[in-house]
């Protein structure tokens, strides 16, 4: 890793404790300019995540807590009219924002749902026929209840396929619970944290992901995990091209954390589940991603 993604991973893993393979794997999805879903249960430090990223990375950050009567309107904004100008004036909602949190996304309506997705999809909205843009960076984070818990509304997979990686935070190890029970609150800690990392400099490592090389076997590699997923009997539907593209670009992001400018099988290993699991309808809960394992047994490394 170069020395400046080594220190935001380092300040953002002082805040989220024992859990710096997840905190690599939001900083790459930040990096492929794609959206992050963590699924979890209540607690599991998914909010703290987010700030501690957005405070580490020097963005603009808003939170919006999804509920059941959140309209489309509570996040893009309003237009409301101006008795002193005599005229109708738009007021931003919350997705104007570099790095945005949609907490507990699947508590909210299928409608405002769209809204987010359609502003995760296009980076621009649109209110009575005029376009807004959003923030460049433009980061979603959204977090996600486990379906089986009462009041959430499923995300069909069509919206799952919209979001280019998802992850699991899980209950920290012994020795970092301990560290969390014995010392100061971790929210207590996030005022305190300093950008380490410009805005030029993720710019530029946006822009030097797409310049990451892989080779023609490496191709040939994720061809056949798409291939598999899409012909053996154990999936509903196969990875889309969507999805194959995801997985190479995710890799590439990750060979870039790791200070290199080509991939390696290594990296599609390592992004696989964060990237196919949701799109395969496994679940982000179990503790070794039991699909993309059998993948990769019956996958032949290049």
């Amino acid at each position: 890793m170069t020395e400046t993604v080594r220190q935001a991973v380092a300040q953002i893993g002082k805040v989220v404790l024992g859990k710096e393979h997840q905190i690599r794997l939001a900083l790459t999805s930040l990096l492929c300019q794609g959206h992050l879903l963590i699924e979890d249960l209540p607690g599991m430090g998914k909010t703290t995540l987010s700030h501690a990223m957005a405070q580490t990375l020097g963005l603009s950050y808003n939170r919006v807590q999804f509920t059941s009567d959140l309209l489309p309107s509570d996040l893009i904004g309003i237009n409301l009219f101006d008795k002193n100008k005599s005229e109708f004036t738009f007021h931003k909602g919350p997705l104007f924002a570099q790095l945005v949190l949609a907490d507990e996304i699947n508590r909210a309506t299928p409608k405002a749902q769209s809204a987010l997705l359609e502003a995760m999809e296009e980076r621009q909205i649109s209110v009575e026929g005029t376009t807004y843009t959003l923030p460049k960076p433009f980061f979603v984070i959204a977090t996600q209840n486990p379906s089986d818990q009462s009041g959430t509304f499923l995300l069909p997979e069509s919206q799952m396929d919209r979001f280019f990686m998802r992850i699991h935070l899980g209950y920290p190890p012994p020795e970092a619970e301990r560290e969390l029970l014995k010392g100061s609150d971790r929210r207590s800690l996030l005022s305190k944290l300093q950008p380490v990392m410009p805005p030029d400099v993720l710019a530029d490592l946006q822009a030097k992901v797409l310049e990451v090389r892989a080779t023609d076997p490496l191709i040939d590699y994720i061809q056949r995990i798409i291939a598999y997923t899409r012909s053996h009997s154990g999936f509903k539907d196969g990875i889309s091209p969507r999805g194959a593209i995801a997985l190479l670009r995710a890799a590439k992001g990750w060979a870039l954390l790791e200070g290199r400018q080509h991939v390696l099988p290594d990296d599609v290993q390592t992004v696989l589940p964060a990237v196919v699991e949701h799109r395969l309808g496994g679940s982000s809960r179990a503790e070794h991603y039991p699909l993309t394992t059998q993948i990769l047994r019956e996958v032949t490394v290049v």
